[in-house]
Parts: structure tokens; sequence; C-alpha cells
């Protein structure tokens, strides 16, 4: 791509607001950005499309949301579809996003639901199948820096859309020298036109009550949820009115909102990053909770869809937890509550990815429930989902991945940070009636199924030389094993090719076996004694993440192996 030549035909565009004229006024002495901005544009993916802010092909802008909200209306228009609803978060533009994409569509004659509040991402994913619409679009960059913006795509199932169908949408992308002529329903016309609409409230309602419906359980008496001591931050984010209604409908009368983080701010200034996976994210929240000396301190990021948990260790003292333990827990808590309720079925099915550890898997096994991993992403939970569903061949159960994202009903197709947030609140409301906290239920897990402890590193590899960077990187990894002190390897996978090799005594290898869930960019080394290594480019951000889980017979011998395991890729990866 001629960055050059784009750059110009943006720079003599004459219909860019002040801020954007200046912008781009800006970059002409600046050329190693002007081919950064100008020389690619924003993948629209299966994540749909996520970047910084500002002008450019390489950016989320106004002239880049109707460029694929066109092209969306027109897939489905095609599909017979008549409605799309948006959803958007608190971040810079994101309104404003969500209006230039609902008159876009309106533009190609496809109805345009608007929400006329902030919107949580798994509201939005409810919302699709509730109004039955063609498809769904929420404007957010999750837990990215404030500087970011994303545009999120789902299908008529409620669920992220899969390759295939992105492949489709991205046909009916117009040529980018036509980004400034794809035409717009005026606000006015598309509103007496009645083609672009506010949501409903009851959507809202009926989510919320969908959510009290499946997530409760009988095993957690009212008394119980009286007697939990909550604090729940939004991190400035979409979760504060739904998260607090929903608790407040459930009988958590001891529930607090944390007021420093409760008001919806673009800047999230309260926090380095609105990572709820991050340590430093409910450092406010677990300081003025040890006052209190509060049970439970929950936070979810900005479009409401992960959460983040620190528990009460000692006076004053909270723990956070990973998202693998968490999931281990509620994986098994919610199979002993459909025990318990005779609810359990013979074909039920829990759904991880994976990077995600395994003692959650071997818990629902011990249960006689299946365990199917899925690739990173939860698109890819929601589209098991609903092959399952349409196939009767299992019954959903759980859904989770490490990154804080867990699934209990499939009323949404992604994960859901309210489902979450009053599982966690179940759970613990139910130990604490037996006298017990949730690290000592966690401790107990581990004693009987093994401990496991995760290292995760995130390698931030910015710019185009970055991303060569990562590419020679993970080209290298595929040649030569990952070799870690003291323990054999027993089995390389490489998704990108298909192929996992199976390896004996002597490191010599034994036999290879194709792997049957799609292509992915992901290598994963399997040790002998089920620890593992994953490494896989971010598909949002410029970095490597790479996953690190070690098992043994107690936490120290864990936390040892872990450290020499992370010691092992990371000398790959400099």
């Amino acid at each position: 791509m001629d960055a050059a030549k784009e750059y110009r035909r943006w720079l003599e565009h004459p219909g860019h607001s002040e801020q954007d004229a200046r912008e781009l006024q800006m970059l002409a002495s600046r050329p190693e950005e002007i081919e950064e901005r100008f020389g690619r544009e924003l993948e629209f993916g299966t994540g749909g499309m996520r970047g910084i802010l500002g002008a450019g092909l390489n950016r989320m802008n106004v002239p880049m949301v109707r460029r694929v909200s066109h092209a969306l209306a027109k897939y489905v228009q095609e599909n017979g579809g008549h409605l799309i609803v948006i959803g958007y978060d608190c971040r810079r533009m994101s309104r404003r996003f969500a209006e230039e994409a609902a008159l876009a569509m309106a533009a190609v004659g496809i109805r345009a639901s608007v929400s006329p509040v902030l919107c949580p991402t798994p509201e939005l994913s409810f919302a699709v199948r509730y109004l039955k619409a063609g498809a769904g679009v929420m404007i957010t960059a999750s837990h990215n820096p404030p500087e970011y913006n994303g545009y999120k795509v789902y299908g008529a199932d409620g669920g992220q859309m899969l390759p295939e169908a992105v492949r489709a949408v991205s046909r009916y992308l117009p040529a980018l020298e036509d980004i400034f002529s794809i035409p717009t329903l005026g606000a006015k016309d598309a509103e007496d036109s009645n083609m672009v609409v506010a949501t409903a409230h009851e959507v809202r309602t009926a989510y919320l009550e969908a959510v009290l419906r499946e997530v409760q359980v009988e095993l957690v008496q009212p008394a119980d949820r009286q007697q939990l001591e909550v604090l729940y931050t939004p991190l400035h984010g979409t979760g504060a009115v739904p998260v607090r209604e929903v608790l407040q409908l459930a009988g958590y009368t001891r529930a607090s909102l944390f007021g420093p983080q409760a008001e919806a701010d673009a800047d999230f200034s309260t926090v380095e990053s609105p990572n709820p996976e991050e340590a430093e994210a409910l450092s406010m929240a677990m300081e003025a909770a040890a006052t209190a000396g509060v049970d439970v301190v929950l936070g979810t990021d900005p479009d409401a869809d992960r959460v983040g948990i620190a528990v009460l260790e000692a006076p004053m003292q909270y723990r956070l937890l990973s998202g693998n333990q968490v999931g281990a827990l509620l994986v098994d808590f919610v199979l002993r509550a459909r025990q318990s309720a005779g609810t359990l079925p013979n074909d039920g099915v829990v759904f991880k990815t994976i990077v995600t550890s395994d003692l959650g898997a071997r818990i629902a096994k011990r249960h006689g429930v299946r365990v199917e991993d899925t690739l990173t992403g939860f698109k890819y939970i929601g589209a098991r989902i609903r092959e399952c569903e349409e196939s009767g061949t299992g019954t959903f159960l759980f859904g989770y991945e490490e990154s804080y994202g867990y699934l209990l009903s499939d009323i949404v197709r992604d994960k859901d940070a309210v489902q979450s947030v009053l599982a966690i609140c179940e759970m613990a409301a139910c130990y604490k009636a037996e006298g017990k906290s949730l690290l000592t239920a966690l401790d107990a897990l581990q004693r009987e199924y093994g401990y496991s402890v995760e290292r995760m590193l995130n390698v931030t590899l910015p710019g185009e030389d970055g991303i060569r960077r990562m590419q020679r990187c993970m080209a290298s990894l595929r040649t030569e094993a990952v070799e870690v002190p003291g323990i054999s390897l027993a089995r390389f996978e490489d998704y990108l090719s298909q192929e996992a090799k199976n390896y004996g005594d002597g490191g010599s290898e034994v036999g290879s076996e194709p792997l049957t869930l799609p292509k992915a960019d992901v290598l994963k080394w399997i040790y002998e004694d089920e620890s593992w290594i994953a490494i896989r480019p971010s598909g949002t951000e410029p970095k490597l993440k790479v996953y690190v889980s070690a098992r043994a017979t107690s936490e120290p011998q864990a936390d040892s192996k872990a450290e020499r395991m992370r010691r092992a890729i990371e000398t790959r990866i400099q």
C-alpha cells in the first residue's frame, strides 16, 4: 500500500473535523508515522477491529466505522435480515461511533437499534437474539488503554462472528478510495423514517431477569446472601448499573458500589489500566475494603465481560485469585449445585480454551462431565454452544478462559461479567454459610486434584519492526523445542500446521497426529507431568502472549516449576 498516496487522499479531503484536520497537518513532518498510519489498514477480523483512535487507515475513526458498517449492513441484507443492534461503552468516541454506524446501516436499508445508555458487551449479545436481529455491534476496546476503541461484530446467534462470516462481510467492504463517499442517512431522516431507533429498556430488564433465573442456585439461602459483604468496582465502565441491579434483585443487601470508580470515565483516571487481570486495577477497592473487612472485592472491565476477584485472606489483607483459579472454583460449584438440585444432565459439557489451566477440567471429569477445548477467544466457545444446541449433542454447563472470562448460561454467547459477579457471590455466600472462604475451598480442590500454578508473559513489540520480530520468533519456535530443566517434553502442538507430535523417552519423536481445531497461530509444548507452555500473537494488540501452567503435588513445587518454565520460554523470545 502506498502510504504517501493514502495520506494525501486523507489530507486533501475537505470534510474533516477541525481536530482531524490539525492532526493530519501535523503528520506532514513525520514520515515514519505516516507509514505506520497509512501503510496498512486496520484489520477487520474475527474480533471485529480494534485500534488507537486517530486519523488514518490504521486507526479507529468515523470513516473506518462507516466502511465496516456499510459492509455489515449489506451482509445482513443479503442474508434476509432487517435489524442490527448496537451497543457502546464509555470510551472516547464510543457513542459517536455507534451513531455513525447506525446511519451508515440505515442508508443501506437496514434498521439499527442503538442502546440509549452505556451497554455491557454481554447485554448486547443477549439483545441480538432477544430482538431477533441479523447482527450486533459493540463499540468497545474491552480492557485496552484509553487511547483505544474498537468495533466488535456479532452474528444472529449472539456470538462473535467467526472467520467464514467475517470473510463474507469483508467482500462488501467499499474500496479504500471510496472511504469518504460511503452513504449515510441524515440523523433527522433516520429518526423520522424509524430506521434508527433506541433499544427499549425492556431488553435490559429481560436480560437481568434471565441472569437471575439462570445463575441463582438452590444451595444458597436468602439469609446467606444477606450475610456476604461485597465491594464492587466497575472501573469506570458499563457494569455499574446492571451489576448493582442484579445483586440487589438477588438479595445481596450488603453489596456496595465503590464510589471513586463508579462513574463512567473515558480516561479511566484512577487506574493505570482498566484491566481486572492486573493487580493494580483492584488496589484502590481492596484498600477501601480492608477497613470494613469485606469478604470479596470484585471488579469488571469497561465493557463488563471480564471480572477480577480479591478475597479476604487475613485482617486487612486480600489475595487476588487468577482467572484459572476462579474458573476451577466455579466449575466445581456449578456442578455440585446441579447435582444437589438434580439437574445435572447426562450429556453436560464444559468448554475451556487451550491456554486455560487443566484444574477445572480434572474437576469436571470427576463429575462425569465432558470437557472440550477450543481455540483462544470466547467466540469459539460461543460457536460450540450453538453447534451443540443445533445438533443435540451436549448440554452447555459452563465456559471459561484464563483471562477472567466466564459464562454460566447460554442466554449470552460471550463471556459475561454480570452473570459471573452473581455466580461468584452465590459461591462465596454458600461457602461462608459453611464457615469456609473461597481460599479454603480452592486449597481443598488443589489438594484433591493437584496444584496448578500459572505464569503469564506479555511481550510488547510495537510497529512494523515488532510485527516482523513476532513472525521470526514464532518461526524459530516451530523448529526447535522449548526445553525445561527437569521435565521431558511429551507433545508439541502447532495449531497453524494443525499437527501434533508426540515424544518418547530421550526426546525422540514417536508419532504425529492431526489437530481437529481450526487453524490458528498458536504453539503449545506439553511435558511428561502435564505441565505446559503456550504462545501466540495477540489478536488485538502488538504483543506476544505466553502462557505457563505448571502442575505438582504441592504449591511450592508447582511455583518453582512454573518459574523454571517461564525462564525457559523467556530466553527464547528475547
